[in-house]
């Protein structure tokens, strides 16, 4: 029995010990793929938030965590929301060449229902000095949200 039990445990850490090593592989493949510019870049986790459903007056605060992929520092000169509902803030400084920086957008969950909105970034990146990032979700009324 005793042994029965010991094959099966060394069965499981072998399997669990090769998904890690595939999932370093795959960090490290998708590291790889995004690939140095000259001069400053912009690549973030995701150019899309979805809030889900949430709840009315719910907290509407999110981030677009970006890193600079390039050479130079990425300056953001502006980021603007597609409607006063949808309020960015960006860095002030710039951002050195491999470090990450934080988009932040706050969504007025006062207004209920459906959305999509946009926030345009402007910066000095290469090859794209405007970027679109878009947030959408549902806001339940208040009383969806009591039951």
């Amino acid at each position: 029995m005793k042994k029965i039990f010991l094959l099966a445990m060394l069965t499981v850490l072998g399997a669990a010990t090769s998904c890690a090593q595939e999932t370093t592989k795959k960090i490290k493949a998708t590291a790889a793929k995004v690939a140095k510019v000259d001069g400053a870049g912009m690549v973030f986790v995701s150019e899309t938030i979805d809030y889900g459903t949430i709840a009315h007056n719910a907290d509407g605060k999110r981030e677009f965590v970006f890193t600079n992929n390039g050479t130079k520092p990425l300056i953001i000169t502006n980021t603007q929301g597609s409607c006063g509902c949808t309020v960015p803030t960006s860095p002030k400084e710039p951002i050195a060449p491999g470090a990450k920086g934080i988009i932040g957008v706050k969504y007025a969950t006062d207004r209920v229902g459906a959305f999509t909105k946009t926030v345009t970034v402007t910066s000095n990146a290469d090859g794209q000095a405007t970027k679109i990032l878009t947030i959408k979700g549902v806001v339940l009324g208040d009383d969806a949200s009591k039951s």
